[in-house]
C-alpha cells in the first residue's frame, strides 16, 4: 500500500509564501525507482467548492503542469531519491485558502490534471490565508 502524508500547511497573510511538503510511504512506495515512475499531483477543495487541480509533476522526462490560477506564484518539485513532492506557494492570496491534497498517479497514462485519475491520495492540509 501507499500512504501520501502531506506537512507544512498554515495560517499566513495575504503575500506570504508557504511550502507544502508530502512524503509517500509504504511498501509499495519503497524504492525510488518506483517512486519515480508517477506522476504527481497537487489538488486543492474550498469550503462548497469541488476538489481542483493545482499543479502536477510528471515522470520522466519532466514535465510540469499549473492552474491558470496559480501559475507564477506555485512552484510544484518533485525528489524521487526522497519520496518527496512539494508546492511552493509564493504571493498567497485568500483566495488560495482551502485543503490542499497531494495525489500519485501509478498508471501509465500521460499526466493529466483530472482528480479522477490519481490512484492515491494524502489526508489533506489546510492552508489558509487571511487578507
Amino acid at each position: 500500500q501507499v500512504q501520501l502524508v502531506e506537512s507544512g500547511g498554515g495560517l499566513v497573510q495575504a503575500g506570504d509564501s508557504l511550502r507544502l511538503s508530502c512524503a509517500a510511504q509504504g511498501p509499495s512506495a519503497a524504492s525510488g525507482p518506483t517512486f519515480s515512475s508517477w506522476h504527481m499531483g497537487w489538488f486543492r477543495q474550498a469550503p462548497g467548492k469541488d476538489r481542483e487541480f493545482v499543479a502536477a509533476f510528471s515522470r520522466n522526462p519532466a514535465d510540469t503542469r499549473y492552474a491558470y490560477s496559480v501559475a507564477g506564484r506555485f512552484t510544484i518539485s518533485r525528489d524521487n531519491a526522497k519520496r518527496m513532492v512539494y508546492l511552493q506557494m509564493n504571493s498567497l492570496k485568500p483566495e488560495d485558502t482551502a485543503v490542499y491534497y497531494c495525489a500519485a498517479d501509478a498508471s501509465n497514462a500521460p499526466l493529466t490534471q483530472a482528480a479522477g485519475a490519481y490512484d492515491y491520495w494524502g489526508q489533506g492540509a489546510q492552508v489558509t490565508v487571511s487578507s
